[in-house]
């Protein structure tokens, strides 16, 4: 076994914690509150540039680049929320961009396949139709009605699973298995 340095050490206990409380929040509240991300997100900059300098904070700018920018482009097209999109900047500011590719490419991994078993479940126990009413917006309306907006609470309560929890469990998997590569 390897001793982690305090620098590792710090890393691993802020960033789980992090993603954790922001497991938490998606899962019982469908929101990631923004007193949660935009400490954590200045935080990881002060980090990287205490314990890493200019190296630091240009893989923290490449890293934010590519967590958040990829959700950003998912949020403005409708595939995700906003708490999300800040989850992944704050977090990726932390990880540098090695690390957030490899938690993006992981927990999207887990989205689909947890997304595909939630699926599976609710047509076998409730039924097809059942599952199509509870998580498609056809945008149908009475004859003769205009289309309404479908408002924020509705478009969550057809969420079949929040981002948080794949996002926590993705970056502890990619944290241990690269635990000999944190500075």
């Amino acid at each position: 076994m390897f001793e982690l340095s305090p620098q590792s050490w710090l890393l691993v206990i802020v960033v789980g914690a992090f993603t954790a409380a922001a497991a938490f929040w998606d899962w019982r509240h469908w929101r990631i509150p923004n007193k949660l991300t935009l400490p954590t997100f200045a935080l990881g900059w002060i980090y990287q540039a205490v314990f890493n300098g200019l190296p630091g904070l240009g893989d923290a700018a490449l890293g934010f680049l590519c967590g958040f920018g990829v959700l950003f482009v998912l949020w403005m097209v409708g595939g995700g929320g906003g708490g999300d999109v800040k989850l992944m900047g704050a977090l990726s500011v932390w990880l540098g961009y090695r690390h957030t590719l490899m938690v993006l490419i992981v927990s999207t991994l887990m989205v689909i396949f947890g997304t595909g078993a939630i699926m599976l479940w609710s047509v076998l126990t409730k039924g097809f139709k059942n599952t199509q009413s509870q998580y498609l917006a056809t945008g149908k309306t009475e004859k003769g009605q205009p289309v309404r907006k479908e408002t924020v609470k509705e478009r969550q309560t057809r969420r079949v699973m929040g981002y948080a929890v794949p996002v926590a469990v993705a970056t502890w998997l990619v944290m241990l298995l690269n635990l000999s590569t944190l500075p």
